[in-house]
């Protein structure tokens, strides 16, 4: 978990923070998510939803969000915490995490998608606002690519699985890996692929 502190805050006091969240289809590895708080004094040009830019423009943007932002953190919910929650509220709890790591707190939250985490603070969910808040945008891209960065750590470890290439979603390639060599403990069993591989006992 990083974070980058201490700037003053915008001329109207208002200090908004964007939260979006990268992982919840995988079949592995964290769910993660990222606080962003823009400063913009220092605007970031190429802002969007890191669904819709290439790796390369991502890996480009995100240390120029961590120089620029007058706060970010990028923060996770484990695997064990996926299966025991299930998904959606470790989603959320990546979110709080996230937010509460910033260390300044923000007049308001924008949360991507359609519910908010239990915060301290003034919340609004906006379903695709990673589209259409730029600090949204920014926390899509850390969240995006820490997670990638995440899961080639563990392809290194496990190179047998692809990670690196799927980074961890439930492709042909991945399932076959699956199949072939078992599942590990970075896997989430509470997912259909891995539960009923794990069933069938091919996956031990």
């Amino acid at each position: 978990m990083t974070l980058d502190l201490f700037a003053p805050p915008p001329a109207d006091g208002l200090l908004v923070c964007g939260v979006d969240e990268a992982g919840r289809g995988p079949l592995c590895g964290p769910v993660m998510a990222a606080a962003v708080i823009l400063d913009p004094a220092r605007p970031i040009a190429g802002l969007n939803d890191s669904k819709k830019l290439s790796e390369a423009a991502r890996e480009r943007l995100a240390p120029q969000i961590r120089e620029r932002a007058l706060a970010w953190a990028v923060a996770e919910a484990s695997v064990e915490e996926i299966d025991r929650l299930n998904i959606l509220h470790a989603t959320m709890l990546a979110m709080q995490r996230a937010v509460m790591a910033l260390g300044v707190a923000p007049g308001e939250v924008l949360i991507d998608g359609n519910r908010c985490p239990k915060l301290p603070y003034p919340a609004r969910a906006i379903v695709k606002g990673d589209a259409t808040e730029p600090a949204i945008s920014a926390a899509s891209i850390l969240a995006k690519t820490a997670r990638d960065e995440a899961m080639r750590v563990l392809d290194t470890q496990w190179p047998q699985y692809g990670l690196a290439a799927h980074k961890g979603y439930p492709t042909a390639a991945h399932l076959a890996a699956l199949a072939a060599h078992g599942v590990r403990d970075f896997h989430r069993r509470s997912f259909a692929p891995v539960k009923k591989l794990l069933a069938s006992g091919a996956g031990r």
